[in-house]
């Protein structure tokens, strides 16, 4: 038997290597890829999806085999008798399935101590050992150089000896000649073949403009493959024996859609962690988030999230006013996601974030503050909110600080702020405010976030933006360039909200057309665009009396008195403050600072107070151009 591989399920075998497959079409297609080119290549760099196991059809059946195992079943039906495998930890050994005394009787002496896995391991002689095997008559036999991205510290800074070594490699593939005809299939070289997780971890002058070394890349399992295997994975599973044969076709499916982009290896841990919780397999999808975000609860499926939604417009009002539209439009955004509909139209993968938000509309009238009262209602806690300032991310250089630097550069191990947040926290609100200030070249990152909802990093990793709401905001439409490029106003409290809508919503479609020529990024956020009113007059003065309270609490936690407003300073700060809309809370909140703030601060600061006492401010008045408050 070949080397077992631990698939945790009994019909998953490893292959009997006295059977060998019949016929390419037994093999992924990496394998067929090499065999194509083993008439004319004695030496091939098999990278990718190499650690991972690969569906291989033998007597057996369709069976899951590591990429040693899958090499040499390729091998056997080119007529190979053995196949020596050599890693830097364990040295040169015969695979086992291999024509053991054959193999040992012909090569056994050159081998050494080291082919029965001991003795020394230098490359020294593991060259000696491939010129041998290479140049052997007598014998037809592969030769796997394991972990070949370990074999050196740095492939870009090459020893003398390990320079020499490559070197010597290199002209071995060049000089090989062919030891028998080609015909029959058989092998017409004794192949080497190195396993190398990246080939950067190889010397790129080795690797790359030879002829006569192949580069092979494993891939990794497409649709078919999936299938396959999640049609395996699931007979183990409580509630497979129950479901008639519609709905095992519609489960499998499923798990194999969800799990694109991941290995089959990784799908073996989902079933594990599926069978861990006792999940039914027509609830495969949980085990595989549960995999991806490292998270076995689930705050969607939670009875309380719905419970906060009913009442979301009511919370949520009392944080955002005036903007009655904008809260029931994403509270209908919201409802959808925690019913799990989110792209239910797609016959995609289902990865999506679970919900998408573009808010657009003036300055100041709540949009930030919305997306801050959607966490709170969502999971409770504002920090939930992970939120980046896109004008820091306004040059083309600062993707790096999002998703990491690229390898070789420094500082590409850390990481990017955006996937360690949400690698940190996976059930999140992930804001971008003002993202028409972002390079275009950032933008293109979001087409991957929206479509599959994942990310990879600098170091290669991916994060899964599956479990997380996005939210955008920004001020496009509120201003436009007319025929000359001078920027006018495009919207105005003289419009009514329908107008406001319509205004801005074309002019963030045309901003997306023909400015950044970006439509695929319009497509992905679709119908989610949600445009904010102006803060009209009688919104206005809602706002200030919230601000008003809050400037009450912080007078009454800082220095334990009680602060009141007269109707005359009320009617000082109405005419200051609500004069003037165009900046919207933002703005009102500004002058109150102005008005009101700074003169109490200094008030005081320069006057003691008695614990427990209040304060009146009877009067607000303007000397020499300060703001002055007279207290009571």
């Amino acid at each position: 038997m070949s080397e077992a591989i631990e698939t945790g399920t009994p019909d998953l075998p490893a292959s009997n290597s006295d059977s060998p497959a019949q016929g390419l079409d037994a093999f992924p297609r990496w394998l067929r890829q090499l065999a194509q080119y083993m008439p004319i290549c004695s030496q091939f760099v098999v990278e990718g999806n190499i650690r991972d196991v690969h569906l291989v059809r033998n007597e057996d059946g369709l069976v899951l085999q590591p990429v040693i195992n899958c090499l040499w079943e390729l091998l056997q039906t080119r007529g190979c008798e053995g196949l020596i495998v050599y890693d830097r930890v364990s040295g040169a050994r015969v695979f086992p399935g291999s024509r053991q005394r054959a193999i040992e009787d012909k090569l056994g002496a050159r081998l050494g101590e080291s082919g029965r896995g001991r003795g020394e391991h230098s490359l020294e002689s593991l060259r000696e050992t491939l010129f041998q095997v290479s140049a052997a008559r007598d014998v037809c036999c592969g030769f796997v150089i394991d972990y070949a991205s370990r074999l050196i510290p740095s492939a870009a800074q090459l020893e003398a000896d390990e320079h020499e070594f490559f070197a010597a490699c290199q002209k071995l593939a060049d000089t090989t000649h062919e030891l028998r005809s080609p015909r029959g299939g058989r092998l017409v070289f004794n192949p080497i073949v190195w396993l190398a997780d990246r080939t950067n971890g190889l010397p790129a002058w080795f690797v790359v403009g030879n002829d006569r070394i192949r580069t092979i890349v494993a891939h990794m399992p497409d649709q078919q493959a999936r299938l396959a295997v999640a049609e395996r994975l699931a007979r183990d599973l409580p509630g497979f024996a129950e479901m008639d044969a519609q709905e095992r076709g519609k489960a499998t499916e499923t798990f194999a859609s969800l799990t694109d982009g991941l290995t089959v290896r990784a799908m073996m841990q989902i079933r594990s962690i599926a069978l861990t919780q006792d999940l039914p397999f027509a609830r495969i999808a949980d085990a595989v988030r549960s995999y991806r975000v490292g998270i076995a609860e689930n705050p969607w499926r939670q009875d309380y999230l719905r419970d906060r939604i009913r009442r979301g417009e009511q919370q949520i009002t009392k944080s955002v006013k005036g903007q009655a539209r904008a809260v029931r439009q994403t509270l209908d955004i919201l409802k959808r996601s925690v019913t799990g509909l989110t792209a239910a139209q797609s016959s995609g993968s289902g990865n999506k974030p679970r919900g998408i938000l573009f808010f657009a509309g003036p300055t100041g009238v709540g949009k930030t503050e919305l997306a801050k009262a959607v966490t709170r209602l969502l999971f409770g806690d504002e920090q939930a909110c992970i939120r980046f300032d896109m004008s820091e991310f306004s040059a083309e250089h600062s993707e790096a600080r999002l998703i990491g630097s690229p390898p070789g550069y420094i500082g590409h191990d850390a990481g990017g702020e955006l996937v360690n947040a949400v690698r940190q926290r996976p059930f999140a609100v992930v804001l971008f405010d003002e993202i028409e200030k972002a390079h275009p070249r950032i933008l293109d990152k979001f087409l991957q976030i929206l479509d599959d909802g994942r990310l990879t990093d600098g170091r290669g990793d991916t994060v899964y933006f599956s479990e997380s709401v996005i939210v955008f905001t920004s001020n496009l439409g509120v201003y436009v360039s007319n025929e000359v490029g001078e920027r006018i106003l495009n919207v105005s409290h003289d419009n009514d909200y329908a107008e406001v809508s319509e205004r801005i919503l074309k002019a963030i479609k045309d901003h997306f057309r023909f400015e950044l020529q970006r439509p695929e990024l319009l497509n992905r956020i679709g119908d989610n665009i949600v445009v904010f009113d102006f803060i009209r007059p009688e919104i206005a003065d809602l706002i200030m009396d919230k601000m008003l309270g809050h400037i009450a609490g912080r007078v009454q936690d800082e220095h334990d008195v009680a602060f009141e407003i007269s109707g005359q300073a009320r009617e000082t700060l109405v005419e200051e403050c609500l004069g003037d809309l165009t900046h919207g809370g933002r703005g009102i909140g500004n002058r109150l600072e102005a008005v009101l703030i700074n003169p109490l601060a200094r008030a005081l600061f320069d006057f003691d107070t008695t614990p427990g006492e209040t304060i009146t401010v009877e009067e607000i008045l303007e000397k020499d151009g300060t703001w002055q408050v007279v207290l009571r």
